[in-house]
């Protein structure tokens, strides 16, 4: 790779989004867009923490790590605050990695 390269296809990734809010600035999204806009960034983040948890390398496996998200899902659930959230999930995988 090239620096000439890599500053072209940033300058193009700049203008393309400015072009977006050019032309699309002064646009009204419909409602059922804008819903379904506003939903792509969770989305994402689940995909992100399902290939993470899911994956070993390039293989698919189950280890400490999904039992973290599911004591992480149900401290969720039970609407604690996310600082217990992320103790509960991580405490529960560094303990089965000890142990196992």
């Amino acid at each position: 790779m090239t620096w000439t390269l890599i500053l072209s296809l940033a300058a193009a990734a700049y203008f393309l989004k400015l072009l977006g809010s050019v032309i699309i600035g002064h646009w009204v999204m419909p409602p059922a867009l804008e819903r379904c806009l506003l939903l792509i960034p969770a989305a994402l983040l689940a995909g992100l923490i399902a290939k993470d948890t899911f994956t070993v390398g390039q293989e698919l496996g189950i280890d400490a790590r999904a039992a973290g998200l599911a004591v992480a899902v149900i401290a969720t659930w039970r609407k604690l605050p996310f600082v217990v959230i992320i103790i509960a999930g991580v405490g529960t995988t560094a303990l089965i990695r000890l142990f196992v």
